[in-house]
């Protein structure tokens, strides 16, 4: 909201020397955000001068200039002779002159020069030169204006030019702070100054009339409320639609960031800035019969005043006539009834429509406007009356209208629900030790009417307030006023025996042991198709239920994932259509699993403000499918960039399989690598992981069909964990097991096994059969070749023994080795190799 201060001056006491900065500063204290200050970009000598002679000289190129001669008053240089293309003008006419030294918006500076055969000493101005909106047919001149200053008078604060705004942000909870009457109050809320509410007036004669009483004819309310609850109509007749905007309406709509579109829709969009109330007006000649207000049909469409032809929607709120739409409900009128230069009467509608109805209009059409964003967040319900009669008025004063005794007013009694704040409350909520005045003074400050009573008070908010709904927003009202920086910052002490959960711990351990491991942690949205859902989701491609969003923020991917590698595989492309193809990424994340056959989701959502009961509570956590959090890698392009003397080397499965130790490591359990198959991996590139017998989740190179549908140039591979269940698997707290100090004994094995044998079940064979001795079995070679039969492979591990208590004989760790070599070949015929 942009607050030009000269307006603001007029409802509350503001010192005439009080900077911009100074007035964010007080209205900061009272919880809003300073956005920026907005000036004219002008500066002088601009000033009035009288046009003594001028003369038409026509030029080659077909235009035709004036040669003027100017009195710009003689503390100004007396007459000067300038160089003016505008032919709206006569000797004897007040114009605007900027002089040399005079810089104009753009910036634009302003020097004597010598054009078309003469040396202009200055510049005869427009209004769009001057800032003062888009005119720019001709210069300005002062009598059409209304205006007759002496020659010499400082035009710019004349004009208004000199006056400045503040911006301020303004939560979607404040709306009454989207007009210079809800800035007024909060100002003087904020310094104590004087407040004159523009709103105050005899209700006698906010009476409107009668012949123009609207229907509102609701036949589905949005949430049982109807579209409409008040709406007030005035006619002004006769007005004069030609007359010009005084400049200094010009100049504070221009610092509130609206644009100049004529006297009459001027005076309606000040009065909104003023009041808060947006407002419409409509040719009364082009109306057809009475204005009824109603929800769309199905197919209807208009033409909103931007020219588009809309399709609506039955939820939309229409006014209407007999000819059909003629606006779109606080959001945009319509281009059939619209004022315009013809216009000699006006019907005035200020009206009170349904927040939630509003706002999905705008939302739906894609239409914000001044109007929605006021009627979306609320409008006191007590000013229409007051903002039809005040742009009446100004219909009068400014376009020579005359005000009639037609209208009408359709109109609800307004109820505001009282709220019991209980004493004690506040103090205890906020933390500090207000006094019950400064509960009361603060509440009667707003607005507020406040009563006691046995508990407490009773506090009836005022009709500007829809936020104060409950004592809680009654005590934010408290702090408020009297300062946030009275509120103590006072860290609180932790009950004992809280902290992360072990689970919770183990997620951090595995994610931190992966970003020290070289990795990127890269979260990605939960959402996906169920094409992807079901290659990635199962392990055979087979078709598995996914729960798919009511509202998705994408309608190309409405489902929640089931799997983590779609949105890796996202990530993975986007990086690579940026140049970077060297990539491991990782992420942590839940995933969503339904059961075959299970309804999830339910209508019947607990209301706001309240805790659901137990029995609530069980219900939804009933209706939401299993969320399993799992953990999953990406590695494609180089591990190591190529470099003198050394090739790139490419990533693999080697890497995954490490990334795989990583995560167990951190998780505290070994996982196992067995051959596997899925849909979406490589034949013969695919294992699957296991801690124990249990499968909690597979690694392997994607299949050259699926990389290539994710667009990735390369190979890639991936690996992707239950890692809730591998944390449960873990078990309690980790011990780390004691250094032995004697030393090891290491010896090596080859065997003989038929090819199909998994490397892992024989590695598993050993160790099983060396016993308590076998520090650690590692596989160093897999060699298929001369000197080893067709059909078999010949496999190398490294062995390491070692005892706790004394050093291993070469005869022991023999023993040992032996005796898994005996259960390997017992399970799959190995055989030592020579």
């Amino acid at each position: 909201m942009r607050v030009p201060l000269s307006w603001l001056r007029e409802y509350v006491d503001l010192a005439a020397d009080a900077t911009p900065e100074q007035v964010l500063e007080a209205l900061v204290t009272v919880g809003f955000e300073e956005e920026d200050v907005h000036r004219f970009e002008i500066a002088g000598p601009v000033v009035v001068g009288q046009v003594v002679s001028l003369e038409a000289e026509p030029q080659s190129n077909g235009k035709t200039i004036n040669w003027c001669q100017v009195d710009v008053g003689e503390a100004n240089g007396g007459v000067r002779g300038i160089v003016c293309g505008a032919h709206n003008f006569v000797a004897g006419d007040k114009v605007v002159v900027t002089l040399p030294g005079a810089v104009l918006p753009g910036p634009f500076p302003i020097a004597a020069r010598k054009t078309y055969g003469h040396v202009s000493d200055g510049m005869i101005a427009s209004a769009r030169e001057l800032g003062l909106g888009d005119e720019h047919n001709g210069i300005v001149v002062l009598s059409d204006l209304g205006i007759d200053a002496p020659v010499g008078t400082d035009a710019i604060a004349l004009l208004g030019l000199d006056d400045v705004a503040v911006e301020i942000n303004v939560t979607p909870d404040r709306g009454y702070a989207f007009s210079l009457r809800g800035v007024a109050r909060e100002y003087s809320h904020a310094t104590g100054a004087d407040f004159r509410d523009p709103a105050e007036r005899d209700f006698a004669e906010l009476q409107p009339g009668s012949g123009h009483t609207a229907i509102v004819d609701d036949q589905a309310p949005v949430r049982g409320r109807v579209g409409a609850s008040e709406f007030v109509t005035r006619v002004v007749r006769d007005v004069d639609p030609s007359r010009p905007t005084p400049p200094w309406m010009i100049a504070r709509l221009s610092l509130a960031g609206m644009r100049s579109l004529g006297v009459l829709i001027d005076i309606t969009n000040y009065v909104m800035l003023e009041l808060g109330q947006p407002l419409h007006g409509y040719d009364l000649d082009k109306l057809a019969g009475g204005i009824t207000v109603r929800r769309a049909t199905p197919g209807e469409k208009m033409k909103t005043l931007d020219g588009v032809e809309r399709a609506l929607h039955v939820e939309d709120l229409l006014i209407t006539d007999e000819s059909g739409p003629i606006g779109l409900a606080g959001v945009m009128g319509g281009g059939t009834t619209e004022m315009s230069e013809t216009t000699r009467n006006v019907l005035i509608e200020a009206a009170i429509f349904d927040p939630t109805t509003i706002a999905r209009s705008a939302r739906r059409h894609k239409l914000p406007s001044e109007a929605s964003k006021r009627f979306e967040r609320g409008v006191d319900p007590l000013i229409p009356f007051v903002a039809a009669r005040r742009v009446a008025d100004l219909m009068v004063e400014l376009a020579g209208g005359t005000l009639t005794e037609e209208g009408g007013a359709l109109f609800t009694e307004v109820f505001v629900s009282d709220i019991e704040l209980p004493a004690g409350f506040v103090q205890g909520l906020i933390g500090v030790d207000y006094t019950d005045a400064e509960i009361t003074g603060a509440l009667t400050t707003i607005g507020a009417e406040v009563a006691a009573s046995e508990a407490g008070w009773t506090v009836i908010p005022p009709t500007w307030r829809p936020d104060l709904t409950d004592k809680w927003t009654l005590a934010e009202e408290v702090a408020r006023i009297h300062g946030l920086d009275r509120i103590p910052s006072v860290l609180p002490t932790p009950p004992s025996g809280r902290g992360l959960t072990a689970h919770q711990q183990g997620r951090r351990r595995v994610a931190d042991a992966l970003a020290a491991a070289g990795l990127v942690e890269t979260p990605a949205f939960p959402f996906t198709t169920e094409a992807q859902n079901d290659l990635h989701g199962s392990a055979s491609g087979e078709h598995l239920p996914s729960i798919r969003l009511a509202n998705p923020l994408d309608g190309q991917a409405p489902y929640l994932r089931r799997s983590l590698i779609p949105g890796l595989l996202q990530t993975a492309h986007r990086n690579i259509a940026r140049g970077l193809t060297d990539i491991s990424i990782f992420e942590t994340g839940v995933v969503f699993l339904p059961e075959p056959g299970v309804e999830y989701g339910t209508d019947d959502v607990p209301p706001l403000g309240e805790r659901p009961s137990d029995e609530k509570l069980a219900e939804l956590n009933a209706s939401i499918p299993p969320q399993h959090r799992h953990v999953a890698v990406l590695l494609t392009g180089n591990v190591t960039p190529r470099q003198p003397g050394r090739p790139a080397e490419a990533a693999g499965l080697a890497e995954a399989l490490d990334a795989v130790r990583v995560i167990a490591a951190a998780a505290g359990v070994e996982i196992d690598v067995v051959q596997a198959e899925r849909a979406a991996l490589h034949p013969g590139r695919t294992g699957a992981l296991r801690v124990g017998d249990e499968e909690v989740g597979y690694v392997g190179e994607l299949h050259p069909v699926v990389a290539d549908d994710a667009d990735l140039p390369g190979r890639a591979t991936v690996l992707e964990l239950d890692l809730d269940r591998i944390l449960s698997l873990a078990g309690g707290r980790i011990v780390a097991a004691s250094l032995s100090t004697f030393t090891a004994a290491t010896q090596d094995v080859s065997l003989t096994v038929p090819a199909d044998v998994p490397a892992g079940e024989v590695r598993a064979a050993l160790a099983e059969g060396a016993g308590a001795l076998l520090e650690s079995v590692r596989l160093v070679d897999d060699y298929r070749g001369e000197g080893v039969l067709d059909g078999s492979k010949s496999l190398t591990f490294a062995l390491r023994f070692r005892a706790d208590d004394r050093t291993l004989t070469a005869a022991e760790a023999t023993e040992a080795k032996l005796a898994g070599v005996a259960v390997a070949a017992e399970r799959f015929g190995a055989a030592l190799r020579d």
